[in-house]
């Protein structure tokens, strides 16, 4: 038995996929210690594993902090968290020994920690992988949109916090690369590589293990009798960014008089209330089983967060993608690229457009034999299984 150090204070979309890789390492005798935020308290302590926090409003102000108009404003936002996670994970574990750390690819100061600690490390990563070539081009491009008063003062600031991680807790950072993707010897990506853009790039050191799919330990709220053999229109903007009433009250306007039953799922910061009349073919919640929905619907109307893409794909129905921010772009294009979908743009979409689309991408076969595609290669991953094979062959590695 290995005792594990698990880093993620990321939201449900880095949470989720780590459930059943913490299932499996517990199941095959490792001892887990998972650091998180207090909201994600009770479903990984349901996995077994012992669960400490840092200080999640804390964390989001310090990340907030940074900036939030530009990538390098976030590669700092990053960095600023570093004085939340470092000092509470360092005085939570002090006198503990763990054989590795497992940390996700973004949210923790998982790389700094792992030099810190001298562990061998394994980045989780629950996006799409990034190469530092691939990066630092993206970077350079998108730093070109940043007004020239803007350019030194924020690299100014990544100069400041990089010295400041240097002389607080003894370790260097080489790049933004590093803070933004946190690399390790050894990376879990949660999707395939058939549709991992440029995946015939990466190396041995990343394993894509297809999707994670496992019990999240919580109780159903929808009767799902009410869409099995139905046409179900499934829509939800993630956990994070959903706070789009006008968005959902023109869901009604679009599907409101046609055949199809449609499950919203809107978020714990808006009430149904909030929506006013509800049409009859609609089912509103603030949260939804989502992998159980899915095994029932035929179209699914998504943010593109790349855990509730996966999950569409690997139950095999095709998407419309309405990105929000951060990767979800990327994502979007992606799934146009492979024909499982299409996407369209939040800003001036109208009801008519919206139900159009559904009526587009639920006529047209070409869609769903993409989607079969692109699900049989998912469904042949092995998902979180996989993952801990890899890892298992990694820690053996490290210690023979």
């Amino acid at each position: 038995m290995s005792r594990v150090l698990f880093i993620n204070a990321g939201s449900e979309g880095h949470i989720n996929p780590t459930i059943g890789v913490v299932q499996e390492l517990i199941a095959r005798g490792e001892e887990v210690v998972y650091f998180t935020t207090e909201s994600f308290r009770e479903c990984i302590e349901k996995t077994g594993a012992i669960v400490r926090t840092v200080d999640g409003e804390k964390f989001i102000k310090a990340f907030i902090s940074g900036g939030r108009n530009y990538l390098l404003e976030r590669v700092n936002g990053l960095l600023l968290t570093a004085d939340i996670v470092i000092p509470s994970v360092l005085e939570q574990i002090d006198g503990e020994h763990f054989e590795y750390i497992i940390h996700d690819s973004m949210f923790g100061c998982g790389n700094l920690l792992a030099q810190i600690l001298n562990l061998p490390a394994i980045n989780s990563c629950t996006s799409f992988a990034q190469t530092e070539e691939a990066f630092n081009k993206m970077l350079d491009r998108v730093s070109q949109n940043i007004p020239l008063e803007f350019v030194k003062e924020i690299n100014d600031e990544y100069k400041r916090l990089i010295t400041m991680v240097k002389e607080k807790y003894n370790v260097e950072i080489h790049s933004p690369y590093e803070v933004f993707c946190n690399p390790a010897p050894l990376t879990i990506v949660y999707t395939t590589k058939e549709f991992q853009p440029f995946g015939e790039i990466f190396n041995q050191s990343y394993k894509f293990i297809g999707p994670s799919i496992a019990s999240r330990f919580i109780q159903h709220n929808v009767d799902l009798t009410e869409i099995k053999g139905k046409r179900t229109i499934y829509i939800s903007l993630g956990t994070v960014f959903n706070q789009a009433i006008d968005f959902y009250k023109l869901c009604f306007k679009a599907f409101k008089n046609s055949d199809y039953t449609v499950v919203i799922s809107i978020g714990k910061q808006t009430s149904p209330i909030d929506l006013g009349e509800i049409p009859q073919n609609f089912i509103v919640k603030q949260y939804v089983p989502q992998t159980e929905v899915l095994k029932y619907t035929k179209l699914f109307i998504t943010h593109g967060g790349m855990n509730s893409t996966n999950e569409g794909l690997y139950y095999g129905v095709p998407l419309i993608v309405i990105p929000q921010s951060a990767d979800q772009p990327i994502v979007a294009r992606q799934v146009t690229s492979i024909g499982a979908g299409i996407q369209l743009k939040m800003e001036d979409l109208t009801a008519n457009q919206l139900c159009e689309a559904a009526d587009h991408v639920l006529s047209d076969l070409s869609f769903q034999k993409a989607v079969s595609a692109i699900k049989e290669s998912i469904q042949h991953s092995c998902g979180y299984r996989q993952a801990v094979k890899e890892i298992f062959t990694f820690k053996h590695g490290y210690t023979v």
